[in-house]
């Protein structure tokens, strides 16, 4: 930036010594000085932030605001956000996907599919472009939760799918293709091979993320698909009894066991709301994911109650972060969904934008 200093503005290391004064939830000390997040030009600096975070964005513009009008030597900022791809362990990087969430759990019935499509309908909603697809052949619930049973992807050129838009969301799902009662006695490789086919010939439209809803359990189908598909970071749901987090540390096991990254875990049904009085109980336990998330060295990432209002939700195919956007229960999983990205982000290795994505058929 060769009139950068010339006006009297600043200098470059100047510059970002000041922007490293703001202190905010979701940055890491001297953030400023990340590759790429600073761009200079002649008149102005454009600074771009790699992932959404609720007011992130707004809050650090109010300050550089604040600074250009305290200090006429603070350059004019404009903040952006650009989510930045991250390097995944294995597999060839999907076509038109920056970077693949996988939401496991070791075993049935704790919240994973309703935690799926909340989280990824709570990305969108802090302004990523989000895909949801729907791994789970023992059960696939999306088309149910998000109100579009009965219908097909799209085909274009007679090989890709088009995903299934719902709630701002491109989805496509084992239940889109094939009766729930074919899906559940597949075996692993059939069940491994059309999933990854499912993930790469699907038309996913240049997503931040895609979110995969994966089947539970730490079996051998798991292993394939956390080994075969390009897996940026997992997150483990479970609930608090003793025995779900039994099976979520095997889940965790799992997963470094294939070096996939675990973000994080995910207390589901952490305590019950009644609906009437508002009262909190934790009747399945209370502690235990903590416990379990400080032993393992990981962040506990949230903890989401049990409301009849998150149930009705999805029964009705509107989720409740759709449903009721300004609600308590939203608030919880656009938090999560915060801290999801900021830490993808701080805890992964960008790669290039400009690859050749490899298409596996």
């Amino acid at each position: 930036m060769s009139d950068f200093s010339s006006h009297s503005l600043l200098a470059k290391d100047e510059y970002i010594h000041r922007l490293n004064q703001f202190e905010h939830e979701a940055l890491i000390e001297n953030w400023a000085e990340i590759p790429s997040l600073v761009q200079f030009s002649d008149e102005y600096v454009n600074l771009v932030l790699p992932f959404y975070y609720q007011d992130l964005k707004s809050d650090l513009q109010n300050w550089c605001d604040l600074q250009t009008q305290q200090d006429a030597r603070f350059p004019k900022t404009q903040v952006s956000v650009r989510v930045k791809p991250l390097q995944a362990p294995h597999g060839q990087a999907v076509k038109g996907v920056k970077n693949i969430i996988a939401v496991t759990s070791a075993k049935g019935g704790v919240g994973k599919s309703t935690t799926a499509v909340n989280l990824a309908l709570a990305l969108q909603a802090l302004g990523a472009k989000v895909g949801l697809l729907d791994a789970d052949i023992y059960g696939p619930s999306v088309p149910l939760m998000l109100g579009t049973q009965g219908e097909k992807p799209g085909v274009r050129d007679n090989k890709w799918m088009i995903p299934v838009e719902a709630h701002g969301l491109y989805t496509n799902s084992i239940g889109y293709l094939i009766a729930d009662q074919d899906a559940a006695i597949w075996r692993g490789p059939m069940a491994s091979k059309a999933l990854a086919q499912i993930l790469n010939e699907t038309l996913w439209p240049d997503l931040d993320y895609l979110v995969i809803d994966m089947p539970p359990g730490t079996g051998d189908i798991q292993l394939t698909l956390s080994q075969q598909v390009p897996v940026t970071a997992a997150l483990v749901v479970t609930t608090p009894q003793d025995l779900a987090l039994a099976d979520a540390r095997k889940g965790v096991t799992m997963f470094e066991q294939v070096e996939v990254p675990v973000l994080g875990i995910i207390e589901n049904m952490s305590y019950h709301i009644c609906s009437q009085c508002g009262h909190h109980e934790a009747i399945f336990g209370q502690g235990g994911a903590q416990k379990m998330a400080q032993d393992a060295s990981l962040t506990l990432l949230s903890q989401i109650p049990l409301h009849i209002d998150l149930r009705s939700d999805i029964d009705n195919g509107c989720p409740t972060v759709a449903a009721r956007p300004d609600s308590e229960h939203s608030q919880i999983y656009l938090q999560l969904a915060s801290h999801v990205a900021a830490n993808l982000f701080w805890q992964g290795k960008p790669r290039a934008e400009n690859i050749m994505f490899v298409d596996v058929s």
